[in-house]
């Protein structure tokens, strides 16, 4: 079967080999094959890959033979159970003490490089929205996750964070020039800020919630670029005010209530500005509320154009996750 993978001389091999591992990017279902003096390392995402490396690296599809010898959690349980890879922890959301024990076991009994696992004991709640865990494995909640070329040390249980909007956060990511201002009015352990950074932007990132900004400091620091990253732990709408007509781009991810801070994004604003806005709303108009917020808040002072409007993912039955990218000018 061909799959995607890195192709790199074999002297090299071992350098890439551990670079993709640690971000979690080798595809384990397929054997990394030596053939014509190259060495082929299957990947499961071959942007993430190119940007973990280098923009350049040859990423090729190529036929390799499937691995027969790993061991799966469900080849050690009668069913395949869910869970959730971030970093070297596993995530789960089981209710029956018994088999979120068993799921536990498998998956450490497993060839998975897992040393935590990590199982939902509450929803997301408060105005942090951190939700508890119960520790199965490991010695603590916080792990280290590597997403397109990007490291963030986060506590799970101190901080919200997810995984899934990673291919969301790179898509926005990859419109940032070097140079521009950018602001993250929730902006968590960084996971748009570090990036951003990362691609020459001078970047602002607020969050309410102490431990968050703590994390994000390391990870500027992690990454290299503490010198293109300030953090401020505060209400964005306390902070607007410092930063009036400075934002060429405003990222707000908070997507239950960003409503309630659109006139501050506003004021945040330059004179060309491009709006990152996300929303959840029923599948029936999952744009129009808003769109129609935020032209509410921006006109007249500003000539508001929808440039994208995007379906990040499915919520909940009937609910869509969105993005409108918005751009405002004077």
């Amino acid at each position: 079967m061909d799959v995607p993978c890195v192709r790199v001389a074999p002297e090299a091999g071992e350098a890439t080999r551990s670079t993709l591992a640690d971000a979690d990017l080798i595809d384990d279902e397929y054997e990394i094959a030596v053939e014509d003096g190259w060495l082929y390392v299957p990947v499961v995402d071959p942007d993430a890959a190119r940007a973990t490396l280098d923009d350049d690296v040859e990423v090729v599809s190529r036929t390799v033979s499937a691995r027969d010898q790993q061991t799966m959690p469900a080849d050690l349980l009668e069913v395949a159970p869910t869970y959730e890879r971030l970093g070297r922890a596993a995530l789960i959301d089981e209710d029956d003490a018994d088999r979120a024990r068993a799921i536990a076991d498998a998956i450490l009994e497993s060839d998975l490089p897992v040393e935590t696992v990590l199982n939902k004991a509450s929803k997301v709640k408060g105005e942090t929205r951190v939700r508890d865990w119960e520790l199965l494995a490991g010695e603590n909640t916080e792990v280290v996750h590597r997403e397109y070329g990007c490291e963030f040390l986060l506590d799970l249980a101190a901080v919200y964070f997810s995984p899934r909007l990673a291919t969301e956060r790179h898509r926005v990511t990859e419109r940032v020039t070097a140079g521009e201002h950018a602001f993250d009015m929730f902006a968590g352990v960084g996971p748009f800020v570090i990036p951003f950074a990362k691609r020459g932007a001078e970047c602002v990132g607020v969050d309410i919630n102490a431990d968050a900004i703590h994390y994000l400091r390391e990870n500027a620091r992690r990454n290299g670029v503490e010198d293109r990253v300030t953090a401020i732990n505060d209400d964005v709408r306390d902070v607007a005010a410092e930063y009036e007509g400075w934002a060429d781009r405003i990222v707000m991810n908070l997507p239950h209530s960003a409503d309630e801070f659109l006139e501050s994004a506003v004021s945040l604003a330059n004179e060309d500005c491009t709006l990152h806005y996300y929303d959840i709303q029923h599948e029936d108009d999952p744009f129009g509320p808003g769109e129609r917020a935020i032209r509410a808040a921006a006109e007249p002072d500003y000539e508001v154009t929808v440039e994208t409007r995007h379906t990040v993912r499915s919520y909940a039955p009937h609910e869509l996750n969105v993005c409108l990218d918005v751009r405002l000018e004077r």
